[in-house]
Formats: C-alpha cells, structure tokens, sequence
C-alpha cells in the first residue's frame, strides 16, 4: 500500500473523523442509497473511540472497512454469476477484470500523488481513496444481483457517447481534469496517470456493455470526481 503503512503517530482524531466523514458522502448516487450499511456504521464506531484516535489507528478503521466491502464486493459477485444466465455471463465476466485491472492501475498513482503532501490529513485522504472504489463497485454489483432476483432485462446497451448529452457532458469534465492533473504531476510520474487512465477506459469500455446511459454517466462521473480531487490535492513536484 505503498506510503500508507508510513503513518506518522499524531493525535488528529477530530480533525480525522470530519475528514473522513466529508468524504464518505462525496460517493456516487448507489453509495448514497447505501449509507446505513452496517460495514458503514461500523467503521465510524470505529474511527469514534477515544482507542483509535490516533492517525494509525483512524487508518485501521478505514482499512478493516475496505476489507469488509471487499468482501462484500465478492460476495456479490459470486451471487451476480449464480443469476446471470450462462450465455450472459461473459460480458460481465470481462468489466469485473477490466474493474480490478483499473483498481490495480489507480494504486501507484495514488502513491505518485500523495507522494507531493505529508501530514494525517493526506494520509486519511488516500485512505479514502483507495477504500471508496472498492465501496461503490461492491454497491454496483449488489444492485445487479438485485435486478437479476426481479428478473428485470438486462440493460439496454448505451448510445454513442456523442448521441447522449449527459455523457459527453461527462466526457468534457473528465478530459478537463485529467489535462489539469497531467499539467501538475511530477514528470517521472506522468506514466502512471497515463496507464491508469488507459486501464480506466477499458473498464469503461467493457462496462457499456452491462450497463445502460444512465450508469455510464454514474461511472464516467465516479472517475471525474477522482481525477479532480487528485488535481486538487498534488502538490509541489519539488
């Protein structure tokens, strides 16, 4: 996990949990729905003893809370391929690869990125980072299993973004923030944010295909959030 097993023993529980908090509620729309989630509730009993008020052990609360949606997230997953019908299970076979790839991709920028900041506050950030993607695909993947219970029809595949307002809406806020970042990032670090961007497009690419406009827009929009908080946060390349 890169910088964050580096954590620093300052005392910034307050500071911390507001932090946390403020971020949990920036998610998409499906983590709005699901803000009551016991692993939800659990990790902010956590990050509110007076034990773990520390910035390693805020940092625990969070990280046993991305396990425990890691879990969920396979769970319904597992769930998700017991419904789908066999002949329909590639397409969804291939966006969770493309998902896990993308996820795999985010992590060295992330470390590039905070890499430029120092201090608990930041730690809490990328902790944040890398615990809501997890969150919001195990939230995606459980309302897919609850469709495939309904026995709703698989999703009407997407227009052309170029047909679809919205998505190139999107598509224009996500090219803006990701232009700003590359300006911002260090030069030896710029690859990163080129693979992860490349590997993001292919899950984005292979998600059209099990989703319809208006969860294209969803994700498209998931990721210009991540590209402008990252903007936001890089600091000096020294």
């Amino acid at each position: 996990m890169g910088r964050l097993h580096r954590i620093s023993g300052a005392r910034t529980w307050a500071a911390a949990v507001a932090l946390t908090m403020a971020l949990t509620v920036m998610g998409s729309a499906r983590a709005e729905v699901a803000a009551a989630d016991p692993i939800d509730a659990a990790m902010r009993a956590c990050l509110a003893r007076s034990d773990m008020s520390s910035t390693a052990g805020q940092l625990q609360c969070m990280e046993t809370a991305r396990f425990g949606w890691q879990a969920a997230l396979d769970t319904a997953w597992q769930q998700l391929l017991a419904k789908v019908p066999l002949a329909r299970r590639k397409p969804w076979e291939d966006a969770q690869a493309r998902w896990q790839a993308s996820r795999d991709a985010q992590a060295p920028l992330l470390d590039a990125v905070f890499a430029t900041r120092q201090g608990a506050m930041y730690q809490m950030a990328e902790a944040d980072m890398q615990l809501q993607p997890v969150r919001d695909r195990a939230l995606a993947l459980r309302s897919a299993v609850a469709g495939a219970a309904t026995g709703a029809a698989a999703p009407v595949r997407p227009r052309p973004c170029t047909a679809d307002a919205m998505c190139e809406h999107a598509t224009f806020d996500l090219n803006r923030y990701y232009r700003r970042l590359q300006a911002k990032m260090p030069a030896h670090a710029r690859p990163t944010l080129v693979r992860a961007q490349r590997a993001w497009t292919a899950y984005m690419d292979a998600a059209s295909a099990v989703t319809d406009e208006s969860g294209r827009v969803d994700i498209i929009g998931a990721r210009v959030a991540t590209l402008k908080r990252l903007s936001e946060t890089i600091g000096s390349s020294g």
